[in-house]
């Protein structure tokens, strides 16, 4: 057997048409001779084939086997492709594909030799200096061997130096395998771990005419090629711990900071839940940190000075205030809010509606198949929320509906609902239109359509305001400053909402002046709700004056009613001074009573 080390050899057999059958057997036995003699397997010998004519074929590569039996089924069952002889070509493919890693060849500095026996019988019909000079530079060593007719010339120009020990001429086909044995003590040569003082540390490796040394699992050859030092494991940062790399002989375990412990994963952290222990005697939560844990309260609440304890301080956290707009904490108590413009109704929790005055309102939504279904889902809140805001009906205020992408769709016109639920469920089964974003169209559609007579719209001689309001998320894909210009000369309030991607020089076009309270933007779809408050004074005009503003909470009937209430609460303090003083006169005429029969006793 050859013991001198691993080898990584490829067979580059000739098989064109002048090799005849019989003479391709003893090619098959040479092969298999030279294997025989061999220690295979993957951390020793590996072994390649392929065969060449005017085509290059893989038989089987140094990574498919790793025993004799199975080499040599295959290389009994290979069929001569009987062509041309392309030597080069046979050369070339050994060096791109069968000595590659990929194919499994061990890495060049590993020093294992990688070793091409090529056999052929005639002259070759390409060139191969070149390409055998690319090969041996690339660390191929190659053995070039003639049969009967081979070009001499050619094999000097395939072999490696020196050319007297790697290259061969064999007079006939039946001498082949006799020439095998000598090639046998040519591949292998002498142990030199044997022969010389090698001064490895670990383990020497022999490789014919020279060896290396090689060191134990976990660690590392030195600069000087023979002494060994541990591999520090955590060096390279590729451990994956999420604390601490701890190294021990190539390998490496992780370890968690106090206060933590490790995973399954034997890599991540997880924080010690010592709240789970169930002896922390927090109120509301307790919160585990390392090496411990303290209390933490809900939201409105004060955490006492036991640490364990809490006391509510914002009781509009603590109870169900059931305002509708706001809840406003007091000490020890809480108010209910309402926006600017509205006011706080009888049962101190409700706000007024827009019910002051009668509006037409068409909503224009965005439906390009940038909004997305999830979105254009919150787009339809966001108009129910509106709607939320108006007294609908058939003589108070109308709302319709419109959908745009690449084309408009009327969804309900003004006269369709008379009703605010109608019209939410209306909404909520509007169908997702998607694709392109015609703004432009769109406002066209309203202008023409919307505010007709026809859908619903009141006569502009009724005074009723016509208010529409643009819903978009991106730029218009065609010219909306012709209808923007178009609506507002027609008498309509224009309001204009960008989420997202919409260009703000659109929405400016669209909005009426003053373009600062007619127009607004939110970043994404998920916070736009408190857009509904910005639009909730402009959409509620005043009674009968045709057009919206903004109304103060210091106006006429704000300063009345304040005055009004003020006034009655001074008369209720009145009322009980009276009383009170009542009340200590008549005890003072009965002390004066007393004190008169007391002294006609005396």
């Amino acid at each position: 057997k050859c013991r001198t080390g691993p080898l990584d050899i490829v067979f580059v057999i000739d098989s064109s048409r002048s090799v005849r059958p019989f003479e391709f057997e003893t090619m098959r036995q040479f092969m298999m001779d030279i294997i025989g003699s061999l220690d295979v397997g993957p951390n020793a010998t590996r072994v390649g084939v392929i065969q060449y004519s005017s085509q290059v074929q893989n038989i089987f590569s140094l990574k498919t086997f790793f025993t004799r039996a199975d080499m040599e089924k295959a290389i009994n069952s290979i069929v001569p492709l009987a062509q041309g002889t392309m030597t080069g070509l046979a050369i070339q493919y050994a060096m791109n594909v069968a000595f590659t890693t990929q194919e499994g060849a061990r890495p060049l500095h590993k020093k294992i030799p990688r070793i091409a026996i090529i056999v052929t019988d005639g002259r070759p019909q390409d060139r191969v200096t070149e390409v055998a000079i690319q090969a041996r530079n690339a660390g191929i060593e190659i053995y070039a061997v003639g049969v009967q007719r081979a070009d001499m010339n050619s094999l000097r120009a395939m072999a490696s130096p020196p050319l007297e020990e790697h290259v061969f001429l064999v007079e006939s086909f039946e001498l082949i395998q006799q020439f095998g044995k000598q090639f046998h003590d040519k591949l292998c040569g002498v142990d030199m771990c044997v022969e010389q003082e090698h001064g490895c540390q670990h383990s020497c490796v022999s490789i014919p005419g020279s060896f290396y040394c090689e060191c134990n699992p976990g660690y590392k050859l030195n600069m000087d090629g023979r002494t060994c030092s541990p591999i520090d494991a955590c060096a390279d940062g590729r451990h994956g711990c999420q604390h601490q790399c701890v190294s021990a002989r190539g390998s490496y375990s992780c370890r968690c900071r106090a206060g933590y412990y490790l995973n399954q994963d034997k890599r991540s952290c997880s924080l010690i839940d010592y709240c789970s222990f169930g002896n922390h005697s927090c109120q509301h939560e307790c919160v585990s940190i390392p090496n411990g844990h303290y209390c933490r309260c809900h939201s409105g609440f004060t955490l006492q000075p036991d640490a364990r304890s809490c006391r509510a301080t914002d009781l509009c956290n603590g109870v169900d205030h059931g305002c509708e707009f706001k809840c406003v904490s007091t000490e020890g108590s809480y108010r209910c809010v309402c926006p600017e413009g509205q006011q706080l109704q009888a049962d101190g929790k409700a706000c007024s509606k827009c019910g002051a005055g009668h509006v037409d309102l068409v909503m224009v939504i965005d439906g390009s198949k940038s909004v997305r279904p999830q979105n254009f889902e919150l787009v339809k809140q966001f108009v129910n929320r509106i709607v939320d805001l108006l007294e609908v009906s058939l003589h108070g205020t109308r709302v319709g509906l419109v959908q745009y992408s690449s084309r408009v769709r009327t969804e309900f016109p003004l006269n369709k609902y008379h009703s605010a639920d109608e019209i939410k469920k209306a909404v909520m089964e509007v169908e997702y239109m998607e694709k392109g974003t015609m703004t432009g169209l769109a406002l066209k559609h309203m202008v023409e359509h919307s505010f007709s007579e026809l859908e619903g719209a009141r006569p502009l001689s009724h005074n009723v305001p016509r208010i529409g309001l643009v819903f978009t998320d991106g730029r218009s894909q065609d010219d909306i400053s012709e209808w923007a210009r178009r609506a507002k000369e027609s008498g309509i309030v224009m309001f204009a909402v960008g989420v997202g991607k919409a260009v703000e020089e659109e929405l400016r076009a669209i909005a009426s002046e003053p373009v600062e309270q007619h127009f607004s933007y939110s970043a994404d779809f998920t916070t736009m709700t408190h857009l509904v408050e910005n639009f909730k004074l402009n959409v509620c005009p005043e009674e009968g004056k045709g057009e919206t503003e903004i109304r103060s909470p210091c106006e006429c009937e704000a300063l009345v009613q304040f005055q009004t209430n003020t006034v009655a609460i001074l008369q209720s303090l009145t009322e009980k001074n009276i009383l009170w003083a009542r009340s200590l006169a008549q005890m003072t005429a009965r002390l004066e009573d007393l004190e008169k029969q007391i002294a006609t006793k005396k």
